[in-house]
């Protein structure tokens, strides 16, 4: 027994129904570690004089995606014949607030969420591919990538004077240390 009503269709549905087409992003990596890359079979090429690497792939996909507001199928071939792939959504958008005629006080809270972070970027080579790399003074963690180089950025806000302090990033598998003086 059927105990919904009969769907109407209308043109709105026909839309509705008809498949999703994402832009497909095709990225080739050598064998020396620069990408290629190609969107919809255009080539994407780099902004500057230089080529993608494997260092800018992020960036890579910030251009391509326009900063995620663009939702995308990307195919990575690796110079060894392996393929990885994945989907980029978009980002949530955020909803603007509205000013309000009368000020709300200022909160410890509001402050914290009005600044703007201080970074440093710390990186080494010489881990296993993959691995799980701890950052210490134990503020943060990052994985290797895989040519085995890691990658932390790290809050200078969340160390008390940053000046004086030294990063070690700690292969948990290779057991690889590197330790490096904050800029």
């Amino acid at each position: 027994m059927n105990l919904t009503s009969p769907r109407r269709s209308t043109p709105t549905d026909e839309d509705a129904t008809a498949p999703v087409e994402l832009p497909h992003v095709l990225v080739t990596v050598a064998e020396d570690g620069t990408l290629t890359a190609t969107v919809d079979g255009t080539p994407f090429p780099s902004p500057d004089v230089s080529a993608w690497t494997r260092a800018t792939f992020g960036s890579l996909m910030d251009a391509i995606t326009q900063d995620r507001t663009i939702a995308v199928r990307v195919e990575v071939r690796e110079s060894d014949g392996s393929v990885f792939t994945d989907i980029l959504r978009t980002r949530k958008p955020r909803r603007a607030v509205a000013s309000s005629e009368t000020p709300v006080p200022e909160t410890r809270r509001s402050r914290h969420a009005r600044r703007v972070p201080r970074l440093a970027e710390v990186t080494a080579d010489g881990f296993v591919p993959g691995e799980d790399v701890a950052v210490a003074a134990i503020v943060s963690h990052t994985d290797a990538t895989g040519t085995g180089e890691a990658r932390a950025i790290i809050d200078l806000d969340v160390l008390s004077d940053a000046s004086t302090h030294e990063v070690i990033l700690l292969g948990r598998i290779s057991g690889t240390r590197a330790v490096r003086r904050l800029p």
